[in-house]
């Protein structure tokens, strides 16, 4: 039986957060919503996380110290960035510190699903070698 992915969507918009969250499961993905940074740390399974989708500016610890935390932990899983607080700053260090894509709120769900997609397929790539 093949696994199904679990997307992790880091946002501190309720609403957002569970659009993202119907969305990616209607193409068949597996979800969970964390509504912080810290939240989705302390989950026990959080590196059962095939892709992690998050905001940039939230309360407490950010989506890019998040990333830099991940990075420092040597956790090898993908990162979309969703934001409306996007500027060429915040752009140039999730890119360069290996974020999957960089996408302004609201997204077309394509633009999402074609980010997932990459992302994972980058992770297969990366798990066969």
């Amino acid at each position: 039986m093949r696994r199904v992915p679990l997307i992790s969507i880091v946002d501190d918009d309720e609403s957002l957060r569970s659009s993202l969250e119907n969305l990616i499961g209607s193409f068949g993905f597996q979800t969970q919503g964390f509504p912080s940074a810290e939240a989705f740390l302390s989950l026990e399974q959080a590196q059962e996380t095939a892709c992690l989708i998050l905001d940039v500016r939230m309360p407490g610890m950010n989506g890019l110290e998040l990333q830099g935390h991940m990075v420092r932990e040597r956790w090898q899983v993908p990162i979309i960035f969703i934001t409306s607080h996007a500027d060429e700053d915040a752009h140039a260090r999730a890119i360069g510190a290996g974020a999957v894509a960089f996408l302004d709120k609201p997204c077309r769900e394509e633009d999402l699903v074609e980010a997932i997609e990459a992302a994972l397929g980058n992770a297969r790539d990366h798990e066969e070698r």
